[in-house]
């Protein structure tokens, strides 16, 4: 099987010019929507320490949520195929960024999936599917900080 290219064009729109653009620091809204086509509109903006709509997602959020949805859309797949029936999953996910004024980074990001199976599914598998799960995920693969899981497995009552 060979290489395959897939692309992700994404629209990103900035709409917080309140009418002067960007004459002053003060004066713009950091708002912006992200569009991909067919899809619904992600109203952005930038964390609220940092002059940002905190009812907003912002890139910090959403680079955390890409992580936790890329290890959990493995874990998923292969449980599956480890013969675990997955019947909940919650990640509880949280991300450490450190702020040295105009150079910020990411130091690491916690999952911390509680995944709930069926009686019959074997939890020591369940645990060890989300190490395989970890390096398989696209997104924990492309980033420069540790990427940890701390997974929980809840046995489901019968």
């Amino acid at each position: 099987m060979g290489d395959k290219q897939h692309p992700y064009p994404v629209q990103v729109v900035w709409t917080g010019n309140h009418g002067s653009g960007t004459q002053t620091y003060q004066g713009y809204g950091r708002e912006h929507e992200i569009r991909v086509a067919g899809k619904p509109v992600i109203a952005g903006s930038s964390d609220a320490a940092y002059r940002g709509d905190g009812s907003k997602h912002n890139p910090e959020d959403l680079l955390v949520a890409a992580l936790s949805s890329c290890h959990m859309l493995w874990y998923l797949h292969l449980a599956a195929v480890a013969g675990v029936a997955v019947t909940a999953y919650v990640d509880d996910a949280a991300g450490s960024l450190l702020d040295r004024g105009n150079e910020g980074r990411f130091t690491e990001v916690v999952l911390r999936p509680c995944v709930t199976i069926s009686a019959d599914s074997d939890p020591d598998v369940a645990k060890r599917v989300h190490e395989d799960a970890h390096h398989a995920c696209f997104i924990a693969n492309s980033v420069n900080f540790p990427v940890r899981c701390e997974p929980r497995i809840v046995i489901e009552s019968v």
